[in-house]
C-alpha cells in the first residue's frame, strides 16, 4: 500500500513526459502565478510614462580599451576574435550567483560591476571598407538591450525583464558608456558567419558554452577546424589575452590604488571587531563579516573568499571555512581584498595579534617573515631582475632563520639547492603572483613571460612570504607550534623601473601594526 503523500518513484532514464505533463526543466516555474490573459497583456503594455534616461556614465576604462584592442589585434591580424562575458551561474535551483564577467571580456570592454551577462565582444578584422583606418580590427559589443514595455519580456522575463532586474541600457546608451559600437545579440551569428570561410575565428573557451557552440557551428559550416581541432588556436587567444594584462596602464594602476585603499578600510573594520571575536563560537566569521560589509560598501564585493584564520588555522593555507573560535593570545591571519566596481582587486595579508601585542615568540617569527618580504622588495630594485628572483630572495632569508632556530636538518646552502628544499616544509607556496582583475592575474601566460619574465613598468604583483608551524609539527620547538604568519603587500613597478608598495599605508612592521591597532580601536566611528 502506497502513502498518497509519498514522493513518486523516479522515472526510468528513457521515460519522457506523457501528454499534458510538464517536462522536468519546466517545473522550476511552478511557483509562478503570472496571468496570461490577453486583457492582462494589453493592460500591462499601456499607460506608461516616458522612460527616464538610464544615465550610464562613460566607463573609466573607455579611453584605454581601444589601445588594448589594437595590441591584441596586431597579434591576430586578419582574424575574428570572440570574447564572451559569460552567463549567470546557478547557485541553487532557479537562483543565480551575482554575475561577474570573464576577466578577458571585462578588460577589453571596460564594463564594470555586474554588466553584462551573455554579452559578447567581437574584434572583427578590418577589410577593404576600412582601408582608411590604421586599426587592425573593429570592436563590436553584442548584448541584449532593454525591450519595449509593450513586449512580454518587460514583465515576464526574469533574466532580462525590466520588472525583474531593472532597466537595462539601450544600444545607444551602452555605446556612449563604452565607446564601442553596439549591436543586438540576435545579430551575432550572422556577424560571425561573414567571410567565415576566408577568415579564421578564435574564441575564448570555458567562458560561455553557448557562444562556444555557436562559433563551432559557424566554423563547421565554413569548413574550418572545430572543437578540439581548433583548441590550439583558441588557447593561443586566451594565452595572449592573459599576457596582455601583465602590464597595467595608468587607469588600471589607479584602480589598484583605490582597491588597496578600500582594503585598508576593511582591515580597520576587522581590528574594531576583534574584541567581539573573543569567546564568540565563530569568532573567525565575525572577522570575515567585518571585512565583507566594507567590501560591498566600497566596491563590487570581495576579490576572493576571505581567509580569517586564528591560531593553528593559519597553518592551513586556504582556510576559508572561518568557523573557528578566536582566543586572546592568538595571532589571526587575514588574507583579504576588496574588488572594485571596475573588477580590479587588492590582495593583502596581515597577521594581527588579537590582544594587540605580539608575544616574544610570535614577534621572532613575524620579524623573520618581514625580513624575507623586504629582501624580495629590494631584489625588485635590481636591474634585469626576473619575477622568479623575488621568490629566491625571500627563500634565502627564511632558510637562514630556520637554520638559526635549529630546525633545518641540512645547511642553508643545501636546502636552497634544487635537490634540497627542506625549508619549504614551512613555506610551501610561492612568494609572488601577478594581480589585477583576477587575484591570481595572468594565470594563462607562458612561463617565459611570467616566472621567467623581466620586471617591467606597469606590472602589479604581490610579495607574500610566510612561515607555518603546524600544531603537530614535531620538527620545530614546542613554542613555535600552532603559529602561522604571512605578510602580503601589493607592488607596482613604476616608470623608473622601481618597485612601489601600493599598500604602504597599511602598517606591516610589527611595532607599527601594534600602534595601528591601538589607534583604530581607540576611535569612535
Amino acid at each position: 500500500m502506497t502513502d498518497k503523500n509519498s514522493p513518486q518513484s523516479p522515472a526510468s532514464p528513457d521515460s519522457s513526459p506523457k501528454d499534458g505533463e510538464q517536462a522536468l526543466e519546466e517545473r522550476v516555474n511552478n511557483r509562478s502565478h503570472r496571468p496570461s490573459s490577453e486583457a492582462f497583456r494589453e493592460f500591462m503594455a499601456s499607460s506608461w510614462g516616458d522612460r527616464t534616461p538610464l544615465g550610464l556614465a562613460r566607463t573609466g576604462a573607455a579611453d584605454f580599451v581601444e589601445d588594448r584592442h589594437q595590441k591584441i589585434g596586431k597579434v591576430f591580424e586578419g582574424e575574428r576574435l570572440v570574447v564572451p562575458a559569460g552567463g549567470l551561474k546557478v547557485r541553487s535551483n532557479d537562483t543565480d550567483y551575482r554575475f561577474r564577467a570573464h576577466s578577458a571580456f571585462a578588460h577589453l570592454s571596460g564594463l564594470e560591476g555586474e554588466m553584462e551577462p551573455d554579452a559578447v565582444l567581437v574584434l572583427h578584422p578590418n577589410g577593404e571598407e576600412n582601408q582608411d583606418s590604421d586599426a587592425t580590427h573593429e570592436a563590436i559589443l553584442y548584448f541584449v538591450p532593454r525591450a519595449s514595455r509593450t513586449s512580454e519580456e518587460f514583465y515576464a522575463d526574469s533574466r532580462y525583464g525590466e520588472f525583474w532586474v531593472g532597466a537595462r541600457p539601450s544600444l545607444a546608451e551602452m555605446q556612449a558608456a563604452t565607446g564601442i559600437r553596439c549591436e543586438h545579440i540576435d545579430t551575432l551569428k550572422d556577424a560571425l558567419a561573414k567571410d567565415a570561410g576566408a577568415v579564421q575565428i578564435r574564441v575564448v573557451t570555458n567562458a560561455d558554452s553557448q557562444v562556444e557552440a555557436l562559433v563551432n557551428e559557424v566554423r563547421e559550416q565554413a569548413g574550418l577546424p572545430t572543437g578540439e581541432d581548433a583548441r590550439q588556436a583558441d588557447d593561443a587567444l586566451t594565452e595572449t589575452l592573459s599576457e596582455l594584462r601583465l602590464t597595467k596602464d595608468r587607469y588600471e594602476v589607479r584602480e589598484m590604488e583605490k582597491a588597496v585603499a578600500a582594503t585598508k578600510a576593511g582591515f580597520e573594520s576587522i581590528i574594531r571587531s576583534l574584541p567581539r571575536t573573543i569567546g564568540h563560537p565563530r569568532g573567525e566569521r565575525v572577522i570575515e563579516g567585518a571585512f565583507a560589509s566594507v567590501a560591498r560598501e566600497y566596491g563590487n564585493g570581495l576579490g576572493y573568499e576571505t581567509i580569517a584564520a586564528s591560531g593553528n588555522h593559519a597553518n592551513t593555507l586556504h582556510w576559508m571555512d572561518n568557523s573557528g573560535t578566536v582566543e586572546a593570545g592568538d595571532l589571526v591571519l587575514v588574507d583579504a581584498g576588496v574588488e572594485l566596481d571596475s573588477l580590479y582587486t587588492a590582495d593583502i595579508t596581515r597577521t594581527l595579534p588579537v590582544s594587540g601585542h605580539y608575544s616574544a615568540t610570535q614577534a621572532e617569527i613575524y620579524d623573520a617573515v618581514i625580513e624575507a618580504a623586504d629582501a624580495a622588495f629590494e631584489r625588485a630594485k635590481e636591474p634585469g631582475v626576473r619575477f622568479r628572483n623575488l621568490h629566491e630572495a625571500a627563500q634565502e632569508v627564511l632558510a637562514r632563520h630556520l637554520a638559526e632556530w635549529g630546525v633545518l636538518p641540512v645547511s642553508v646552502e643545501e636546502s636552497l639547492s634544487p635537490q634540497g628544499q627542506q625549508h619549504r616544509r614551512w613555506m610551501p607556496h610561492g612568494t609572488c603572483h601577478h594581480l589585477g582583475m583576477d587575484v591570481h592575474d595572468c594565470a594563462q601566460a607562458r612561463q617565459e613571460m611570467y616566472q621567467d619574465g623581466l620586471l617591467e613598468e606597469g606590472m602589479v604583483f604581490t610579495i607574500e612570504p610566510g612561515l607555518y608551524f603546524r600544531a603537530d609539527d614535531l620538527a620545530v620547538p614546542a613554542e613555535f607550534r600552532g603559529i602561522g604568519v604571512r605578510v602580503e603587500d601589493d607592488i607596482v613597478m613604476d616608470a623608473l623601473g622601481k618597485p612601489r608598495r601600493l599598500s604602504e599605508d597599511i602598517p606591516r612592521v610589527r611595532e607599527d601594526v601594534e600602534e595601528w591597532m591601538k589607534e583604530v580601536q581607540s576611535r569612535r566611528d
